[in-house]
């Protein structure tokens, strides 16, 4: 791997002796990693469902190094959302969340969605979770993946933090800042990242890093905590962000975290005035030292200051024939309504179930409103592919269950329907157990509902 000279430069002098086995590790292939999505099943029960190799990541429980050369995104376990493909090292940032059940939690910076899904797996089906991207183009992929990671308590907003801030103030549990940086510890896997590095950009980096840190800071409640995490080697992005914040704000603290494997943070690569003993607490993963790539993270928490008082949501009602098909669909499809613990929502022809709980979206950016239920189709209601994901098979009665190797499988993942017999109507189409999707039968034959922008083409 050629990277650039003042690279080389900077790391050798950062490092001294360890910058031999540093550049060995970057000459040697990445990791592949991922994570088992626990509201699904459990952590060690993948490997019983796959006959790849595995080992446990030490920092996350629900995370898996893949040892073998395979292509686990071509699975159908993944389009059922069984695991999300992700690096190994990325795991530790939600991790040092660690976000608990019943809280607010703001991912700040969301897309593609990696962390957004991890954070939703560590609340379950409690909390809400609100994921922002700034970038409107990147918000298709995270509505994607937390899609087909099942999350039902999740808003999805496409807003700037400024006004994410000026709209919410200091409300949320946990905000995680996963900061747009250089991406030096990306460099195994991205040839982008090698080809777009400067010290100036470096540079440019950690003046942004510095304005999105002290926005994200206004949306964190006292007692409330903050992650900063990022996936590059540089001081300047990294410690000596975190130590300019903290000259700032009296009103945060760095606090410990554990994490297997990774190594403390560098005060002596802080200028003299920035120095502080506590910068031991903030963490950095070396791929010398781990089977991963290089992140920092820190983790701060807010001891003073005032709350936000939340705001009065404005919900619009919702048509009473939207409410009379839903109604009749879930209780004629369904043995549970998915959305009793939460308030229906209308945007235009297509249902939601937000959570009762969330924060006030009005005059927000709003991409998606807790749980898409399905779409008003004249006189009748059509399920979303977020519920089928969502959903249990035991919730559904109805159902076609095929093995990941069934060749009616894969005909139903092209979008061909299936000539099965059974009891009319909607059907959760099923892999080894776990929704994929539905399809709806008539006369023995299984129309097909996969969307066709999922579907697969060969």
């Amino acid at each position: 791997m050629d990277v650039p000279i003042a690279f080389v430069e900077r790391m050798r002098g950062l490092l001294g002796g360890e910058a031999a086995a540093f550049f060995a590790a970057l000459s040697q292939p990445s990791a592949t990693g991922l994570r088992v999505n626990t509201r699904k099943l459990a952590s060690n029960q993948l490997a019983t469902f796959l006959p790849w190799s595995f080992e446990a990541v030490p920092w996350c429980p629900s995370g898996l190094h893949l040892l073998d050369n395979v292509q686990p995104g071509k699975h159908p376990y993944h389009a059922a959302g069984l695991y999300y493909l992700q690096e190994p090292s990325a795991m530790a940032v939600a991790e040092a969340l660690a976000p608990q059940p019943d809280e607010l939690v703001l991912d700040l910076a969301a897309a593609p969605g990696g962390k957004a899904t991890h954070l939703a797996a560590l609340m379950g089906n409690h909390g809400v979770l609100v994921a922002n991207e700034i970038e409107r183009g990147r918000t298709r992929s995270l509505v994607q993946n937390l899609e087909r990671w099942g999350a039902r308590r999740t808003i999805i907003t496409n807003e700037t933090p400024q006004r994410l801030a000026d709209h919410w103030g200091a409300m949320f549990d946990r905000v995680l800042v996963d900061a747009p940086c250089s991406g030096e510890g990306m460099f195994r896997k991205s040839p982008v990242a090698i080809d777009e590095w400067s010290v100036d950009a470096v540079q440019g980096c950690a003046v942004r890093q510095q304005h999105l840190l002290e926005t994200a800071a206004r949306l964190v409640r006292v007692g409330g905590w903050l992650v900063y995490s990022t996936c590059t080697f540089a001081p300047e992005e990294n410690e000596q962000v975190i130590a300019q914040f903290l000259a700032r704000h009296s009103d945060f603290a760095l606090q410990p975290l554990q994490l297997p494997g990774a190594a403390s943070g560098r005060a002596d690569w802080l200028p003299a005035e920035l120095v502080r003993s506590d910068m031991e607490y903030t963490v950095r993963l070396w791929p010398h030292h781990m089977r991963g790539e290089g992140h920092f993270v820190a983790l701060l928490q807010r001891t003073s200051g005032s709350d936000a008082s939340m705001k009065q949501r404005s919900i619009q009602p919702v048509s009473r024939l939207m409410r009379a098909l839903w109604h009749s669909f879930h209780t004629a499809t369904l043995t549970t309504d998915p959305a009793e613990d939460a308030t229906l929502l209308a945007f235009g022809k297509q249902l939601y179930a937000i959570p009762a709980d969330a924060p006030p979206l009005d005059t927000l950016g709003v991409v998606r409103a807790g749980l898409w239920l399905g779409t008003l189709q004249r006189d009748r209601f059509e399920p979303s592919h977020s519920l089928a994901l969502a959903l249990q098979s035991s919730n559904v009665p109805n159902r076609c269950d095929l093995a990941p190797d069934d060749e009616r499988l894969r005909l139903y993942l092209q979008g061909h329907p299936l000539h099965e017999p059974g009891e009319s109507g909607w059907v959760l189409m099923t892999v080894s157990g776990f929704p994929i999707g539905w399809g709806r039968r008539a006369q023995g034959i299984i129309k097909n509902a996969y969307p066709k922008g999922l579907r697969i083409h060969n």
